[in-house]
């Protein structure tokens, strides 16, 4: 029996849900004065939770700016506590470096208003990654708060145990079993009071494990509850034998480190035995999840390596811009936005956010590519190609790159003069008012020709190449050839298009065949924004029986493959459970393949006109398999095929089917097999088949509702509220981009070069926009670093917030420890750091070459 009742106010604050930011902004304003004026004027108030986020007092401070010195003296009191993240996010959806800079940028905040809570404070997340242990540890966090995705299978029963994620991390975890709200609108009438506790109290007594309980007196955008020591009066009368004080997580915890004996779980945290973890909201909306993928991947592999690479040259790293950028991408982490479990005009919001986000990082881009390029020498106002290599290992790589020029023809040479040798894909006339505006102001109309060309070179390791572009005889002319059978081949594949656009791929190396590759599979989903749930009896339908039409361009190093089908589908539910196909299905299918890589790109381009059903697309992988492996935040981890839960899970009484349906986040295999997917949208799979040997790829969910009660999957309730989302339908034309590798090579690394995409600027004497020289030199060849291993995948490549120097971040999945040689200009690893960027504490030795990395564990080391 528990002695001590800690109650906790606090405010649960989705920004946004079924309403938007501006709704609840406006509430924010109003309960946070109360919330000041309480804690001002009442010292029995000892302090209050701002839910774990300092995006809630950004919120407030747009509109209350005037008051943020008294906000600052309260969170230095310890009175009112913030942080430590930016936005509440979901871990199962989200990249390691996101949930990085949310910490990181959310315990700044918090530290300059006065002090950062340091608890891993996620109440309401779907589902809890392995890797947040290790992340927490990063931030010195070792401490932690949530309520989804435990149950005793993991190994207790109890509410207090130690949390080991993995390789690596360990937290002490104080469950939320009953969720963050059981204590919301506590009655003050004595009967009502007790009628509540009374259910509360024998499932907190049940799994406490230092005589303490939690009770979170707050809710969804709840106001403090100003009766709240009448409340207590009447219980200290109900249950006279217990301790009731207002109070915050800290005290608990205190009391559990007491405690000798703790239970320890390990792993992933994925269970919605007690309560509800959506296993399959990795796929609702589908269009926004994808902008996220790509945003992402485009911030840690384009935009931060080039800006890093700049500083390195004399440019100045914008940490301004940064932070603005990926505040503007965390906004969308929070838990309901990334779920895209909202309604269609808070939907609407989060897709312009993640405009906002793109724009501000393609035009860093453009502005540091360009800032390098303007760094090199005029060389007598000679035009130069610059070509941007941003893996830490030298590459043979095939590439496009974008010449606009006046010149009829021209040729390529390095600094050396070596020729480079280019293949024109196609020209077009551009108006010269597009290029620069001062041209035509002084009377010259003289057309420019934009020309798309490809192109093949050994590029420097993290650095760039720049090429000189010279007049050349004649006039040049695309060289694509056009084709309509149906066979690719590059050093790895022979691939044919098979009559229903399904590929065979024959792979040379081990001379197996994978055959029906890229099926695609439609289903009902009788399901919600939070879940997938297909019909009882569901009528599944595959494009099998398609008839396909196929072109083919190719140049010497690399080919496409355009394939077009249509297939009839149900319309909706209600012609589904009829079978009857009166819709359609048009599918427009990309193959690009590069002569010199076992990358296989695919885009998907499918015209949706019909409501609630799945699209997956299904990839064999030739082998029976008892698990999958995927990546996770800074590492891979390995899920059974089938979860053994499944065949007990309506017997115990569990609040939604546990499928095997999981996220990665940029890919996935079969242990055992060599095929895997690579994905820059989509990041949900499933194993299915007989024998477990074929990966199903959601590509895209169509539902009319937030929530929807008595699911197939998810008896009882509506998860969220039930209102209509006609936008979650998903009708028109959706684009999704993936890749598929059968080489045997280290998954990660593929995955990491198909998402670093090699990067070009063409150096000329015109731009509308206009800039001053720099005020450094750079060489027509440069390379920051590299490493020795290609297998250790870079995570991170930044300049450092507060030092000079680098801070560069990645992780292996292979070897137990793996040694990783590292190359530089006199740059040399001078410590190991948390994620935070602090010292840990490891000795490198000085000026240090080689990195010991163990097996799943990222690891962020400082290089100057």
């Amino acid at each position: 029996m528990a002695d001590c009742v800690h109650i906790i106010p606090h405010m649960h604050w989705d920004r946004e849900w079924y309403f938007t930011t501006e709704e609840s902004r406006i509430l924010l304003v109003n309960h946070m004065e109360e919330i000041l004026e309480e804690l001002e004027t009442n010292p029995d108030y000892p302090c209050y939770l701002l839910d774990g986020q300092t995006a809630v007092l950004e919120d407030y401070f747009a509109g209350k700016p005037e008051n943020r010195r008294r906000v600052a003296d309260l969170v230095k009191q310890g009175r009112l506590i913030t942080g430590p993240w930016y936005t509440q996010t979901d871990e199962m959806v989200v990249g390691g470096e996101s949930i990085v800079r949310n910490l990181l940028y959310g315990m700044k905040d918090a530290r300059e208003m006065g002090a950062s809570m340091e608890i891993g404070y996620l109440p309401d997340s779907f589902g809890q990654s392995e890797k947040l242990p290790q992340i927490l540890n990063g931030f010195g966090i070792t401490r932690c708060v949530f309520w989804r995705g435990s149950s005793e299978r993991h190994g207790t029963d109890k509410h207090g145990f130690y949390w080991k994620g993995g390789s690596e991390g360990k937290v002490l975890v104080q469950l939320l079993p009953l969720g963050y709200a059981i204590g919301k609108y506590l009655p003050a009438d004595k009967e009502k009071l007790k009628a509540r506790m009374d259910k509360y109290f024998p499932v907190l007594e049940r799994g406490e494990v230092c005589g303490h309980v939690i009770l979170p007196n707050g809710h969804d955008q709840m106001p403090l509850q100003k009766d709240i020591f009448q409340v207590m009066d009447r219980l200290r009368e109900l249950y006279p034998d217990k301790q009731f004080l207002l109070s915050r997580y800290e005290a608990v915890f205190e009391e559990m480190e007491k405690n000798g004996k703790l239970d320890t779980v390990e792993g992933e945290l994925l269970d919605g035995k007690y309560m509800r973890v959506h296993r399959s909201i990795y796929s609702s909306r589908a269009d926004l999840k994808s902008a996220n993928t790509r945003i992402e991947n485009k911030i840690v592999n384009e935009l931060e390596p080039l800006a890093s690479i700049a500083y390195a040259l004399g440019a100045d790293y914008h940490h301004g811009l940064m932070k603005a950028l990926w505040k503007e991408l965390l906004k969308n982490h929070a838990h309901d936005s990334i779920g895209c479990c909202c309604s269609d005009k808070v939907h609407r919001a989060i897709e312009n956010r993640f405009f906002l986000a793109e724009e501000k990082a393609d035009r860093l881009i453009d502005y540091y590519k360009r800032k390098i390029a303007d760094g090199m020498a005029a060389d007598g106002g000679r035009e130069k190609l610059v070509v941007y290599h941003l893996l830490p290992y030298k590459e043979d790589r095939v590439f496009e790159a974008e010449i606009i020029t006046k010149r009829k023809n021209f040729v390529l040479t390095d600094e050396n003069g070596k020729p480079l040798p280019y293949e024109i894909l196609s020209k077009e006339i551009v108006d010269p008012g597009l290029i620069d505006r001062q041209i035509v102001h002084y009377g010259d109309y003289e057309p420019f020709i934009k020309y798309q060309i490809c192109a093949r070179a050994l590029l420097p390791s993290m650095g760039y190449q720049a090429y000189r572009i010279e007049e050349g005889p004649g006039q040049a002319k695309p060289a694509l050839k056009k084709r309509t059978d149906r066979q690719m081949e590059n050093d790895y594949y022979r691939i044919t298009v098979k009559p229903n656009g399904t590929l065979s791929i024959y792979e040379k190396a081990s001379g197996k065949v994978y055959e029906q590759v890229l099926l695609l599979e439609d289903g009902s989903d009788d399901g919600d924004g939070y879940d997938f749930s297909p019909l009882e009896q569901d009528f599944v339908l595959t494009s099998k029986g398609a008839e396909s039409q196929v072109q083919i361009e190719e140049t010497k190093n690399k080919s496409w493959c355009n394939i077009s089908y249509s297939f009839n589908i149900p319309k909706n539910l209600e012609s589904r459970k009829k079978h009857v196909c009166n819709g359609n299905l048009k599918v427009e299918c990309r193959i690009v393949l590069e002569k010199n890589s076992p990358i296989l790109s695919v885009r998907f381009q499918i015209d949706n006109s019909c409501c609630d059903h799945r699209v997956r697309v299904l990839v064999p992988v030739g082998v029976s398999a008892a698990a999958s492996v995927a990546d996770n935040q800074f590492g891979a981890i390995k899920r059974p095929v089938c979860d053994p839960a499944m065949a007990v899970w309506e017997a115990q009484g569990w609040d939604e089917r546990p499928d095997s349906i999981y996220p990665m986040l940029s890919y996935v295999g079969l242990d055992g097999g060599k095929m895997g997917v690579l994905t820059n949208s989509v990041r949900e799979y499933e194993v299915i088949g007989e024998n477990f040997d074929t990966i199903a790829v959601t590509l895209f969910r169509s539902v009319g509702y937030l929530g929807k009660e008595n699911l197939l999957r998810r008896p009882g309730r509506p998860s969220g509220i039930k209102l209509s989302t006609p936008g979650s339908q998903l009708l028109g034309r959706q684009e999704f981009t993936l890749a598929l590798v059968c080489s045997g090579d280290s998954l990660a690394r593929r995955a990491k070069e198909y998402l670093t995409p090699v990067l070009s600027y063409h150096k000329m004497p015109y731009n509308a926009m206009k800039m001053n020289p720099p005020g450094f030199c750079a060489p027509d060849s440069f390379s920051l670093f590299s490493l020795s291993e290609k297998d250790f995948v870079l995570s991170a490549l930044k300049k450092a917030e507060e030092r000079k120097g680098w801070i560069v971040r990645g992780y292996q999945v292979e070897r137990a420890v793996m040694e990783v040689g590292f190359e530089g200009d006199e740059r040399k690893i001078l410590e190991e750091t948390r994620l935070d960027e602090s010292g840990c504490g490891v000795d490198c030795g000085g000026h240090r070459e080689k990195l010991m990395v163990p097996e799943n564990v990222g690891k962020s080391f400082y290089m100057e």
